[in-house]
């Protein structure tokens, strides 16, 4: 059995999530580690980047955004991104990686967690949809939102 974790971003950590790929396939769906990281940087307040590690490796990173006050809906609680590793998918990393952020809504006193993706074949909806998410019917930038009740 595994150990996962779900740790902070920190100098001694950012090089090795920004290495993390995903495959090949998926790189149409979701920004590189590094691009997230950039974007988190200037928005520190509201994003909330974590680098998934098993038995101390980094095999995925999961960033989350927590902005209560922001005009659309569902931008106020919710994955941004989510890059689990080529080479270590179908282990229940990303399983484990969106939990760790539905927790940490739940701590926040959130009652649901969205989460956008985009509709294509070999894009990631079956996974959100079978971790419980359900499309709103609303789309952003072409891409389907999703919402879950916490």
């Amino acid at each position: 059995m595994t150990t996962l974790t779900a740790e902070k971003i920190t100098p001694d950590n950012v090089a090795a999530a920004c290495q993390l790929a995903v495959e090949p396939h998926q790189r149409d769906f979701v920004a590189p580690v590094a691009v997230s990281l950039a974007e988190a940087y200037t928005q520190p307040e509201i994003a909330w980047p974590r680098l998934i590690l098993d038995d101390g490796e980094p095999v995925a990173f999961v960033m989350a955004g927590f902005a209560p006050e922001a005009k659309l809906d569902f931008f106020r609680c919710g994955i941004w991104r989510l890059n689990v590793g080529a080479g270590v998918q179908g282990r229940g990393l990303g399983r484990f990686a969106v939990e760790t952020v539905l927790e940490e809504a739940r701590r926040r006193g959130e009652k649901t967690a969205t989460v956008l993706w985009i509709p294509a074949e070999g894009g990631p909806e079956g996974f959100y949809l079978k971790l419980g998410f359900r499309p709103t019917g609303q789309t952003f930038n072409g891409e389907v939102v999703g919402r879950i009740e916490l």
